[in-house]
């Protein structure tokens, strides 16, 4: 695979990877060797399949996955681990992205949407990435957790040093340093001064009782919420304002029927359609096979990296018609893979649902003569690993 022609192309080759076979044998953006499974029929179960295991410990000793090589303070996450370390982390932080807690955050966070729409207000042309879709996921999961606010413009760099196609080894050491020193401070400023967040309750949870939460675990757990719960609930907006920008059909039908007005049981509907059409996240988190596997006919070795194509799945037409439209009314929507599947589904995802659903509809209820800039195409980011807009510019018609 590679990962430029990945990044700019991700579902002509997933079509492609599909049609040629179940599993193919590529080089993972890390540089490393990997399995990349394209397939719906294969994704899916595999996602959910204990035979694969996110413990590098299970990855073969030589030649094979590398990742960004993170230190221990933040390698300590959900992505790394299986039960029982996972079920027990996942039974910590979980609560605070419930579905019951989520929807009570609903009405402070769409006054906070519709105070970032109202700046945009002034100005004729505006970028949604770096204007609004990017600034409300920052200062939701930083409220959340409670993040200063004046250390939040760092998360958007931080991403894309770690994610874009052009990252060097180098550059992610640096990055992974400076998150490792914001992080430590983040938690010594809880424990000196704790509020009403996420991360203080840990903290106290921490403190408490150490068999409940290493430090080490702790300080990795902040790191995968945050960087996390941003990036991919940006991405998602974004695609989710993009879809009803670039189609006028699409448009009407997310607005309430004679009016201008959003209508919310259809904005939901699209965001869960966008979801699966431009999956935020490209690959599912690698996998190491505890034993050998097959792939639909494809033999794959214990210990190879396994990556699961999201996109690639969600895009499959033996599962969906016309998967390349987008129909937020197509019966087999609850079956997309966007946000995962089995124990390992996103602990985000109903925030990053609640998230775009307030910012679609607050922002076509403040801009109904919204369109497209012409003269400035839509650009995505350069990454093999999520899907994502680095820029989608329009004209607010205000």
């Amino acid at each position: 695979m590679d990962p430029q022609a990945m990044s700019e192309q991700p579902h002509a080759i997933g079509a492609q990877l599909r049609e040629a076979g179940p599993a193919h044998k590529i080089v993972a953006p890390d540089g490393s060797s990997a399995w990349l499974v394209t397939r719906y029929e294969d994704v899916a179960p595999l996602l959910a399949d204990p035979r694969l295991s996110l413990s590098k410990r299970h990855a073969k000793p030589d030649g094979g996955y590398r990742g960004f090589e993170l230190p221990p303070a933040l390698d300590a996450n959900l992505l790394n681990m299986d039960a029982p370390q996972h079920t027990r982390l996942r039974r910590l932080a979980g609560p605070a992205f419930g579905t019951r807690h989520v929807a009570g955050m609903r009405p402070a966070l769409e006054v906070a949407a519709r105070r970032l729409a109202d700046e945009l207000a002034a100005a004729g042309s505006v970028d949604l990435v770096a204007d609004f879709a990017t600034p409300f996921s920052v200062l939701v999961i930083s409220e959340l957790l409670g993040v200063p606010e004046e250390s939040r413009h760092r998360f958007r760099a931080w991403t894309t040093g770690l994610l874009g196609a052009g990252a060097t080894r180098e550059g992610m050491r640096e990055i992974v340093g400076e998150m490792l020193r914001f992080f430590t401070g983040l938690i010594a400023d809880k424990r000196a001064t704790p509020g009403a967040d996420v991360l203080s309750a840990l903290v106290a949870a921490r403190d408490a009782d150490d068999d409940r939460l290493t430090e080490d675990e702790l300080t990795s757990l902040a790191f995968l919420l945050l960087f996390a719960g941003f990036e991919n609930s940006a991405n998602l907006m974004a695609s989710c304002l993009h879809a009803v920008l670039s189609d006028p059909e699409l448009l009407r039908s997310v607005r309430q029927p004679g009016g201008t007005a959003a209508d919310p049981e259809a904005t939901a509907s699209l965001v869960e359609e966008v979801a699966r059409h431009e999956s935020p996240a490209l690959l599912a988190i690698r996998r190491f096979p505890v034993e050998d596997i097959d792939v639909g006919g494809v033999p794959i070795p214990a210990g190879e990296t396994v990556l699961l194509s999201l996109a690639s799945a969600n895009r499959d037409p033996r599962r969906f018609t016309a998967p390349d439209a987008v129909d937020p009314g197509r019966p087999d929507l609850a079956r997309h893979l966007g946000f995962g599947q089995g124990v390992h589904y996103c602990i985000g995802a109903p925030l990053a649902r609640l998230e775009a659903q307030i910012a679609l509809g607050v922002f076509l209820d403040r801009f109904p003569n919204a369109r497209l800039d012409p003269g400035s195409p839509p650009r995505w980011q350069p990454s093999p690993r999520v899907r994502g807009l680095a820029s989608l510019r329009a004209l607010l018609g205000t």
